[in-house]
Order: structure tokens, then sequence, then C-alpha cells
């Protein structure tokens, strides 16, 4: 950020809105959101280290706070999984279970003050001398702020997607399901000639799930932000403000993790299904 623009509203905005990057090579080609890769690889060891903590610790007699609250992550999770998902999969609850508290960790960053750990970064780097000024520091710490983090998460589903529909239906049948469906005819030439609409209406309505789970965690993550950048720029009032919203977006970030974690496993129950 430029030294004159740090007052400005528009400027901090964009400021707190910005990615720490990094280029690869000449940075015409790709960019690296260091910041979002970092926050969210650190919140994925963090989920791993609560979890098999928590599997170390379990005991048979009397569980311990801790280990009832984990367990109850996980039969919650289980007994969504259990009533959506009606294929054959040990994957599927690990999966779901990953995904909602792996989400849910991402989205929990946006209750953090949106100064606190931006600032700490700046001063860090201008005391260890990589910058002149805290300004040139740029960090997100919500990862799923990011379009680029949340459309790859719906790429890794839409993948599961691709291998369930194939081992259950087979190539063959997962190429019928694209182009025989929704438009079917016993005359083989009107079945033709319905081809090209079947598969642009099948193609269209696979590409949009993952683009929607995508679309619909960041859109709702990304509001919340910027309202709480808002709340922050008022300054000496801020405190109130942001806690009344801290505590509303709390439903938020808890709903967007089970919505993202509930439409996963209905699409990989629908991709599971060989009902044709």
């Amino acid at each position: 950020m430029a030294a004159g623009e740090e007052l400005t509203l528009t400027g901090y905005i964009q400021h707190h809105l910005t990615n720490g990057q990094v280029s690869i090579g000449d940075g015409w080609f790709w960019k690296l959101n260091v910041d979002t890769l970092a926050w969210s690889i650190g919140l994925g060891l963090i989920f791993l280290w609560i979890f098999k903590r928590a599997a170390n610790k379990a005991t048979l007699g009397v569980p311990g706070k801790f280990q009832c609250f984990i367990e109850m992550v996980v039969e919650f999770v289980d007994q969504n999984v259990k009533d959506t998902f009606h294929g054959k999969s040990r994957l599927i609850a690990p999966l779901a279970l990953t995904i909602f508290v792996w989400v849910f960790l991402m989205n929990l960053m946006d209750l953090i003050p949106v100064d606190f750990l931006p600032t700490l970064a700046g001063q860090i780097g201008v005391l260890s001398g990589a910058v002149e000024s805290s300004h040139d520091v740029y960090m997100k710490v919500v990862p799923t702020t990011d379009l680029n983090l949340t459309l790859a998460l719906g790429i890794g589903v839409f993948m599961l997607i691709i291998f369930y529909s194939i081992r259950v239906k087979g190539l063959m049948g997962f190429i019928k399901e694209l182009t025989l469906h929704p438009f079917s005819s016993k005359n083989m030439v009107v079945q033709a000639l319905f081809i090209p609409v079947n598969f642009v209406l099948e193609f269209v309505t696979l590409i949009a799930k993952p683009v929607s789970l995508g679309l619909r965690l960041f859109g709702n993550l990304y509001a919340g932000e910027l309202i709480f950048i808002l709340i922050a720029a008022i300054g000496l009032f801020q405190l109130p403000l942001h806690f009344v919203w801290a505590v509303f977006h709390i439903l938020v970030i808890v709903l967007q993790a089970f919505i993202f974690m509930m439409l996963t496993i209905v699409y990989l129950s629908m991709a599971s299904e060989d009902n044709h």
C-alpha cells in the first residue's frame, strides 16, 4: 500500500483483501497466494493433531470432556453420512469429517480481529529487515475468502464424483449417462439426435456442482470478512460491533462448513447410484 493510501478507507479495504503472493518464474504464468497456502495447510495439520491426540487418549471408561466433544463431532458426521450416502464406501465418512472440520477451522479464522495478525506480520517484516514498511506486507488469514482455495476444494470433490461415477457405472455407463439422459427415445435415430442436447444439459449440470460448491463458500465468507473490515475501519467503537457481528457470524461459519460437507455427500451419493 502506498504511504498516502493508508489513511483512506478504500486503501485500507484493498490492503486487507490482497493476498501475500510469491511469483513463480517471471510471474507471468503462476503466482502463489502464500498466506492462503500457509494458513490452510497449518489448519489442516492442527485438525490432524487434535484428532490424533483424541485417538491416543481415548479410553473405554468414563470419557473426558475433550473425548466426548470429539466423539460427538464424529457421530454427528457419521450419522449424516449414513442418512445421505446410499452407496458403499469406507472413504466417505472420513472424507466428510475432514471437510467439515477443516472448512470450519478455516472459516473460524474470520473471528480474529482483522488487523491483529496482518499488523503482527508487518512488524515482524520490518524488524527482520525484509520490508521497509509494515504496509508492504499483505496477509489474508481466512483461506476460504480466497476463491482459488474454495474452487480447488470444489475441483477435488469433482474429481471424486468422476471417480465414483466410473467405478460404479463403468466408463461406458458414465458416457451413456451424459449422452442418453434426460431425453430418451426407443427410436435409435431420434435418440441419436438427442445426444448433443443431452450432453450439453448433463455436462452443464456436472460442471455446476464444483463451481457452486466453491462460489457458495467463497461468497459467504468473503462478504463476512468484508463486513469485519468495515467495522475495523470505524476505529474507536469497533470492538462492540465486532463482537455483535462475530456472534452472528458463528452461525455462518458452522453452517457453511456443514453445507459444503452435506453437498459433497449428496453429490457422491448421486455418483454412486446406478439406476439406469
